[in-house]
């Protein structure tokens, strides 16, 4: 039994007299090609000095698609940690992060673990995911875990539950208008703060050639001057968007081999990302010249 007067199984946990079913691992796959700095400053957020000493709690911070879970998992799993992965949305209840109750087919009461608490009772890393999307009234329901206390309260289950020595938290926040402004006393909570931002040219091509091994070189050149240019007009376009992109222009290159490479690029970027996004390309001659140097000179038109 440990500190939660807990028995701990595979797949549930007792506590008390009440059975737990947990959550399962995030299984996958992440390796962080991205800024050597952010990681060192989530791995040195997540380090104790001494047996007294306790983690932070970051937050990655930066637009969509820039890669704030592949650096959270990654490192995650560098450290060996088991990674579970919890998604916030702006309907995310305080129960939703605990304990929620389900009724089995024999129309009994069962209690499921969330993502975070597993992560608590098993000594994991808990990514929540878009946290800004939650309402104050979740983020409130994990005050005491996020301070010294460390623990949380499931009202439903009736049990007080405190997170293990190794247990460690992150969320990601996207930067943008579609999310909640945070109260004082749970940003103060949630430091450090770990700023993301979009990767340079070199960067973003080694990111979309690992995700897209089987992409054209000169697709990939042009594609990934096409993000450079439309991140110093302040677009939010991101890494995550060009791998779509170069799966979907190899797809239709695949299919059709008569395709010339800079039409099958354009009709990817304006399926995926809309007419508005052309603007950034030179004219279709421009491009087909370009097509065999080794960087072509792409400019908004």
């Amino acid at each position: 039994m440990t500190k939660n007067n807990m028995d701990i199984k595979q797949d549930h946990v007792q506590i008390g007299n009440i059975t737990v079913r947990l959550a399962k691992e995030y299984e996958v796959d992440a390796n962080w090609l991205g800024n050597d700095i952010s990681a060192h400053q989530l791995r040195a957020s997540w380090l104790r000095l001494s047996q007294d000493d306790l983690p932070m709690n970051p937050r990655l911070v930066g637009k969509p698609g820039v890669g704030k879970t592949t650096l959270a998992v990654a490192v995650a799993r560098e450290l060996n940690y088991p990674v579970f992965l919890m998604q916030g949305t702006s309907d995310t209840r305080p129960d939703d992060l605990i304990i929620t109750p389900v009724i089995t087919e024999g129309k009994q009461i069962s209690y499921v673990a969330s993502p975070l608490v597993t992560a608590m009772i098993v000594g994991g890393v808990c990514i929540l995911d878009e946290g800004n999307r939650m309402s104050e009234k979740s983020w409130a329901s994990l005050a005491s875990l996020l301070d010294h206390r460390r623990y949380v309260d499931s009202v439903i289950a009736g049990v007080r539950l405190h997170a293990h020595k190794e247990f460690r938290f992150v969320t990601t926040m996207n930067d943008d208008s579609s999310v909640y402004d945070l109260p004082e006393y749970i940003q103060s909570r949630l430091n450090p703060q770990i700023f993301l931002d979009f990767a340079d040219i070199e960067t973003e091509a080694r990111i979309v050639r690992y995700a897209v091994p089987y992409v054209e070189e000169n697709l990939l050149t042009l594609l990934v001057s096409f993000l450079s240019i439309a991140h110093k007009y302040d677009e939010t376009y991101s890494v995550r968007d060009g791998i779509q992109i170069a799966k979907y222009a190899q797809r239709l290159r695949s299919l059709n081999k008569e395709l010339s490479l800079p039409k099958a690029l354009k009709t990817s970027v304006y399926s995926i990302l809309g007419e508005e996004a052309l603007k950034y390309f030179p004219s279709d001659d421009q491009m087909q010249n370009d097509n065999n140097s080794s960087r072509p000179n792409l400019r908004p038109v």
